[in-house]
């Protein structure tokens, strides 16, 4: 009787016309499909300026361009670059954010604007557009998108003074007032007014954002973006998105996690994140609890470990090891991750004690660094990062953010959690403390991973090449910085499928000393 009716025939039929009772409609509901880069990539920041010559020190659009294939050979995805437009010279920072800038200062890329021109302008010492379109055209051919910065302000020398006097607000004697973000001041930059003429400043946005989108730019990362209206944001994304649903943009707000919840709700791709800040177990265990819980419905984090105005008491006092687990930690724990240029370096020197700035900010100077004496001598961690990012091209389970669960170490320097995306299961454990040698207990919560309470299973370090069985509880010893970065069900011969061949793996770098039992 029941072969009856599975037969093909009344599958047919019931296809055709399915039992509609208790079926309710309702009306159509929108589904917004971005691409996967506003999901995942690995990010590198880098001045162009600073990659100039010995004969030419101020770096050019050519001469940046020789950098690109080391970037795209540690497999990152993205190259971002500060404002590239005219810089002014009223008030124009010197070194160290002095006020006395010499007439040789290059002064501060986002002091925006000079008799050069403006946002649509590129610095005539960095090249030509056609310079920076074939500088596109370079990263793009290397399999690397060029990201802009993105920074509504002005220099006084900036077109708009003078032109749109209506966008920025004037004191009673006519003055406009600096840009402050306290202790912050910023002598050299006005900030614009939205409410005088926000459709005129919402069409000149879009305007320049189309410009720069016809050389090749699709992601522009957006500087202090909560400082602007809201609706503001919502107008122009979403005129951008409408024709160009590909552009991504970057909300670069370190400000309260409300307003950068609602900066992705009204359409930002992308949002940086307090991780700089979080450096304790307890500390990053609540924050990517809180990202990848509730808020993964509208925000995705980019979790840069540096940026040229942050360098954390974590790196300055941590030396190598401090930027070693840093990035493992980043790399790992959120589908997008960056660093700023010199990070590979292991740079860590602050202006002063107590202070997140870099003593010699590339900001306000050039920064020439020697690169092949550096990775000659072995003063670099760049085999790390290249490991890195070639293990989140590998394994599904470091492209996604949501399937992340913490487990049990008995050690409060010691953090350990998994991500999961089908069968493909990454296991990270890491050693918090940059200075001692820890020893811990990881507990695995093996129904989380999919697995019986009692079973063993091999597991693959792929940062040092090493195989073990875990189970439930598993010894570590991990030195200063330390990590293991395990692949769960694969042993020394690659996963039960085979996907995975030991004779295509590259040279693997040791970090920190590991041992596990």
């Amino acid at each position: 009787r029941l072969a009856g009716a599975l037969t093909p025939e009344v599958d047919a039929v019931l296809a055709r016309h399915p039992l509609r009772e208790h079926v309710t409609s309702s009306d159509p509901l929108p589904l917004l499909v971005e691409r996967e880069r506003a999901l995942y990539g690995s990010w590198y920041e880098f001045f162009p300026r600073s990659e100039g010559t010995p004969e030419q020190p101020h770096g050019t659009f050519t001469t940046a361009a020789r950098r690109l294939p080391a970037i795209a050979a540690m497999g990152f995805d993205v190259v971002y670059l500060p404002p590239i437009h005219p810089i002014g010279t009223t008030f124009r920072k010197g070194p160290d954010n002095t006020l006395d800038a010499a007439p040789d200062d290059v002064g501060v890329p986002w002091a925006i604007g000079s008799p050069e021109g403006g946002h649509d302008a590129v610095h005539p010492r960095l090249g030509t557009l056609e310079d920076f379109t074939r500088f596109v055209t370079r990263a793009r051919e290397l399999g690397l998108e060029v990201a802009l910065d993105f920074a509504l302000q002005c220099s006084p020398d900036h077109p708009w003074v003078h032109k749109h006097p209506a966008w920025f607000h004037h004191r009673p004697d006519g003055s406009i007032a600096y840009a402050e973000n306290p202790p912050k001041k910023y002598q050299d930059i006005y900030p614009i007014a939205f409410d005088a003429d926000m459709d005129g400043l919402t069409t000149e946005t879009c305007r320049i954002l189309r410009h720069w989108m016809h050389t090749g730019v699709r992601i522009f990362r957006v500087d202090n973006p909560h400082t602007k209206p809201v609706v503001f944001w919502e107008r122009v994304i979403g005129d951008i998105n409408r024709t160009d649903p590909d552009v991504i943009f970057l909300a670069e707000a370190f400000t309260r996690p409300a307003m950068m919840r609602t900066l992705a709700d009204i359409g930002f791709q992308q949002s940086y994140t307090y991780f700089t800040w979080r450096n304790t177990k307890q500390e990053l265990t609540d924050y990517l609890t809180e990202l990848s819980g509730d808020a993964a419905a509208s925000m995705r984090p980019n979790f840069f470990a540096n940026t040229p105005d942050i360098l954390h008491a974590y790196l300055q006092h941590g030396g190598r090891p401090a930027f070693e687990v840093r990035a493992v930690l980043a790399a790992t724990l959120s589908p997008s991750w960056g660093i700023y240029s010199g990070y590979e370096l292991c740079e860590n020197t602050p202006l002063r004690e107590g202070s997140e700035e870099y003593l010699h900010s590339e900001k306000y100077q050039l920064r020439p660094r020697d690169w092949e004496s550096a990775e000659r001598e072995g003063r670099t961690i760049t085999p790390l990062i290249t490991r890195l990012n070639t293990l989140r091209r590998e394994n599904p389970a470091l492209r996604q953010l949501r399937d992340l669960h913490f487990h049990q170490a008995d050690q409060e320097a010691v953090i350990a959690y998994s991500k999961r995306q089908g069968s493909n299961i990454v296991l990270v454990v890491a050693n918090l403390d940059p200075h001692h040698t820890q020893e811990a207990t990881v507990s695995l919560d093996m129904p989380q991973l999919g697995l019986d309470r009692h079973e063993s299973v091999p597991v693959r370090d792929e940062l040092t090449g090493e195989t073990y069985a875990w189970g439930r509880a598993n010894y570590v010893r991990l030195g200063p910085g330390g990590a293991h970065v395990l692949v769960v069900g694969r042993g020394a011969e690659g996963g039960p499928s085979g996907e995975h061949s030991r004779a295509l793996r590259p040279p693997v770098p040791q970090i920190g000393g590991s041992a596990t039992t």
